[in-house]
């Protein structure tokens, strides 16, 4: 009998503490800046991979994020993972630079209650696309940015 208690506390335990995790992780996410990319879904070689990124602030505070490692910035390195069908990553020829921590005040960008933000990056002059065929994009900077990119992008690439 005294295991079956010893049992039943252990369990009451373990359920509230991931219940208050879960309410934890459901707030900080409504807390951060939430982003999406996009693109054209056919992309031939003559044409620019134009990259769309939006940083949109859903929440009711103004939010800030780092602009590093997203096209906020001149491309100073490999924020996203281009691969075929065939998970082979397209080589990234860009810049790769050092940085200090923790980023300096101006490497924040702000997004007001409510409001988005909006770039276009050409991204071919960083990536190499060697052959035709299906690709996707993942952004992979949450970390370093603190946005969330929940979505990854296809596109079919015509050489």
């Amino acid at each position: 009998m005294r295991y079956l208690l010893f049992i039943l506390l252990v369990g009451s335990v373990a359920t509230y503490s991931c219940s208050t995790t879960k309410q934890q992780n459901s707030q900080q996410e409504t807390d951060q800046l939430e982003a999406k990319i996009s693109i054209k879904p056919i992309i031939e070689s003559s044409d620019s991979l134009q990259l769309l990124f939006t940083v949109y602030n859903r929440t009711k505070e103004p939010q800030k994020f780092c602009k590093w490692h997203t096209p906020f910035e001149r491309t100073m390195s490999k924020y996203l993972d281009i691969k075929n069908e065939n998970g082979i990553e397209a080589a990234y020829t860009g810049a790769m630079a050092k940085r200090i921590m923790p980023p300096p005040a101006d490497s924040y960008i702000e997004v007001l209650p409510g409001d988005s933000l909006q770039i276009k990056a050409g991204i071919f002059k960083d990536y190499t696309l060697v052959e035709s065929g299906k690709y996707t994009i993942t952004y992979n900077s949450e970390q370093i940015s603190g946005l969330v990119v929940k979505d990854s992008v296809s596109f079919i690439y015509n050489k």
